[in-house]
């Protein structure tokens, strides 16, 4: 049998790829009704109101001065510049084809950890996260009617990946700190205060907006937006960050599914093929490392 510790890093690990699946096409039908800033800040909230009803019963303390400016920025980092980027991108790219491109935050984490925590790669590593920016270039290229053309909202997707993956890795020690509960709750609370900027005009697009687009935010803000990070930081602070972000590889499997259910997307042949390299490179990346893991348990 499997000890209660394996139990709870595998239940963690599908809790985060399921709902952070149902976030992309989650956005996709807000994006209907409303703008990309409106959605994260919307979304923003929603999870920070439900947090503070969490931080009064748990009685979470407040985190010391010194660790508010590291806090803010991880919050910045990980939750405002993370959400708008991918809001702003999935106003072009499909929700299948975002989580894809989501997918090399593990890449991007593992080598923000080789560079700053000395954190092992390898050559496995490496040859994995050429040929996943080798799909990525092909989806970014590739566009529905199967003609070659570079998509902005691909990079902007990129962006919010890069910028997630920092929030990931530089969490650890105040992780070891605060504990992964307080912790994700101060970097949501952060992100939201930046997200302010988008406070004028939200109450028009909400009583303008339909009640399936509402009701669509509010569910990012309370499921997608506020679980994951929990079991993710959960995960990294028992495990470390690449293990933490390797099994995100699997979330695009859902986002199609979820999609295709919800917004009858169906994918195009470039982002099929595109999305089997891209994840076999993430695949190859962490598969040697993730066999260790058990090895050693």
């Amino acid at each position: 049998m499997l000890k209660s510790f394996h139990v709870k890093i595998i239940a963690a690990h599908l809790v985060t790829i399921i709902l952070w699946a149902s976030a992309f096409p989650g956005i996709r039908a807000a994006l209907t009704a409303y703008s990309p800033g409106h959605i994260s800040l919307l979304r923003l909230l929603v999870g920070s109101l439900v947090l503070i009803l969490v931080a009064c019963i748990k009685r979470i303390r407040l985190p010391e001065i010194k660790d508010v400016p590291i806090i803010l920025l991880l919050g910045f980092l990980g939750f405002s510049v993370y959400q708008t980027a991918l809001n702003l991108g999935e106003q072009t790219v499909s929700a299948g084809i975002a989580s894809l491109l989501v997918s090399t935050t593990p890449i991007f984490a593992a080598l923000f950890a080789l560079l700053f925590f000395r954190e092992k790669f390898g050559l496995w590593g490496w040859i994995g996260s050429f040929i996943s920016f080798c799909g990525v270039a092909f989806i970014a290229l590739g566009d529905s009617a199967g003609n070659f053309s570079l998509n902005a909202g691909v990079i902007l997707i990129l962006i919010a990946s890069l910028s997630e993956s920092i929030y990931f890795v530089f969490q650890r020690a105040y992780l070891k700190k605060y504990g992964f509960f307080s912790f994700t709750i101060y970097t949501i609370w952060a992100g939201t205060l930046f997200m302010l900027i988008f406070l004028p005009g939200l109450g028009e697009a909400i009583i303008n907006a339909s009640m399936n687009a509402t009701l669509a935010v509010v569910y990012l803000g309370v499921f997608p937006t506020v679980i994951p990070y929990f079991t993710l930081a959960y995960i990294t602070s028992k495990t470390g960050a690449s293990e933490a972000t390797s099994s995100l590889y699997l979330t695009p499997v859902f986002a199609f599914l979820i999609a295709w259910v919800w917004l009858n997307e169906v994918p195009h042949f470039f982002a099929i093929a595109g999305g089997v390299v891209t994840l076999f490179g993430v695949f190859m990346s962490n598969i040697k490392k993730e066999g260790e893991l058990f090895r050693n348990r």
